[in-house]
């Protein structure tokens, strides 16, 4: 028995909505900004973890406590160097691998 409940809203309905279709300038803006409210996250907590502040985290980076701050509240991205730095000092690994394709 299947029920419709019209307080339910898909999120990609919502996302649409609110930034355009996936594609557009607006939708890519919203998807970079959230991406590196994300990272900023990952880099906050991990440093939490290990009880470094953030202008230690700094000085082992080579950079400025206000950088590191910009970086955690995901105000900017740093850059590829920079972020290996950052999670280098953090003690923690990049791992890339090739994602398994659908229906291969």
């Amino acid at each position: 028995m299947k029920v419709k409940n019209e307080n339910l809203v898909s999120v990609d309905a919502m996302l649409d909505e609110k930034f355009g279709k996936v594609g557009t300038p607006e939708r890519e803006e919203f998807r970079k900004e959230a991406y590196a409210y994300c990272m900023g996250q990952i880099i906050h907590d991990a440093r939490k973890k290990e009880k470094v502040t953030q202008s230690e985290l700094a000085e082992m980076v080579g950079t400025n406590k206000s950088y590191i701050s910009r970086v955690e509240k995901g105000l900017i991205e740093p850059s590829i160097g920079t972020f290996c730095r950052i999670i280098n000092a953090l003690g923690l690994i990049i791992e890339i691998v090739k994602p398994a394709t659908q229906g291969k």
